[in-house]
């Protein structure tokens, strides 16, 4: 596997070594000694999730808050996105970045996603199947969810035909500035 730093502090895009013949491929997606070696991270997944999206739809971007935060190793088996982080992490100089990147099945890129950053994507093929390890269980009194649109993000989503389709949580959103008043704490 092939790791590049993002330019935020802690977050890597990885590219697994695929090889094939006409029968098909093989890759291996993940190696926690190289894994922890490379990133510096001690992380350990717990959980896999996995979401099917058609086109339009736009998932974030999603945050749970405090000791509840869940880094992420995402991936696209099916199709493709543009996958975005946000750090929501007070005091690092890039607080309020955001990284973005197409994952798809064809690229097979990955991007591991640390704790108190917000993340979302947006499907670009007909449907896309989304997976991703968690650090951290699914914990619903502490999610949030970051405006996709803010202004001071400055994402650049494609245009979509038909437009963008989020969940009413994602309508009613957080601004980056309430965000960040809320990611590092623990819901009460």
């Amino acid at each position: 596997m092939k790791y590049f730093p993002t330019g935020i502090d802690g977050m890597w895009l990885i590219e697994p070594a695929r090889f094939g013949d006409r029968r098909g491929y093989f890759m291996e997606t993940f190696r926690l000694e190289e894994f922890r070696r490379v990133t510096g991270t001690d992380v350990t997944f717990v959980q896999d999730n996995e979401s099917l999206s058609s086109r339009g739809v736009l998932r974030g971007l999603h945050f749970q808050r405090g000791s509840f935060s869940q880094a992420k190793l995402v991936r696209v088996s099916s199709g493709r996105v543009l996958d975005v982080a946000v750090d929501l992490r007070p005091g690092s100089p890039t607080f309020g970045k955001h990284f973005a990147t197409e994952l798809s099945a064809d690229n097979a890129r990955q991007l591991y996603i640390p704790r108190h950053f917000a993340h979302g994507f947006l499907v670009l093929s007909d449907t896309a199947q989304f997976q991703y390890k968690v650090d951290n269980r699914y914990a619903p009194h502490a999610e949030a969810s970051l405006r996709f649109d803010d202004p001071q993000l400055a994402i650049d989503w494609p245009a979509v035909e038909g437009g963008y389709i989020l969940s009413p949580k994602d309508l009613s959103a957080l601004t980056l500035s309430q965000a960040a008043a809320i990611a590092t704490s623990d819901p009460e």
